[in-house]
């Protein structure tokens, strides 16, 4: 974790920023809870365990500055929240996310699975694809499982 806080750190201080408390918090939470999805509220609530004097504007402020330096990519899952991840590759596509209707589980996909269509789009209609978004609906294997008895 100290790893990946150093060099969200830095990326922070190339763009003329400072790692302040808040942000370090904010980022803390966001690390620890790698693949989670987390929404603003969630984060807020967990924030606050361990920094009860922060406020709920601050870290609103502190996602949308994160999300503007790519340091955190922002997901729409179609629940009525955003929610926010982990952007650890600045350059890369966001990967995919399998969403279950049933119980809500974010499940991401390893690995970009469009990159064949997406050469063969920028060949035959000479357009250059900067990034996708793709999300799958269904049930999740235990959602499925208890459907099925």
């Amino acid at each position: 974790m100290t790893d990946t806080i150093e060099m969200l750190k830095e990326r922070l201080k190339d763009k003329g920023y400072k790692l302040t408390p808040q942000r370090r918090a904010v980022l803390d939470i966001i690390v620890n809870n790698q693949g989670e999805h987390l929404s603003t509220e969630e984060i807020y609530d967990q924030v606050r365990v361990g920094c009860p004097e922060i406020g709920l504007a601050t870290v609103y402020r502190t996602l949308q500055l994160l999300d503007e330096l790519s340091i955190l990519c922002k997901l729409n899952l179609e629940d009525g929240c955003v929610r926010y991840e982990l952007n650890t590759h600045e350059d890369d596509h966001q990967h995919h996310h399998l969403i279950c209707n049933n119980c809500g589980k974010v499940i991401e996909v390893v690995g970009d699975l469009l990159e064949p269509l997406e050469n063969e789009i920028e060949s035959n209609y000479g357009f250059k694809i900067l990034d996708h978004k793709v999300k799958f609906f269904g049930l999740c294997n235990e959602c499925k499982d208890s459907c099925n008895d």
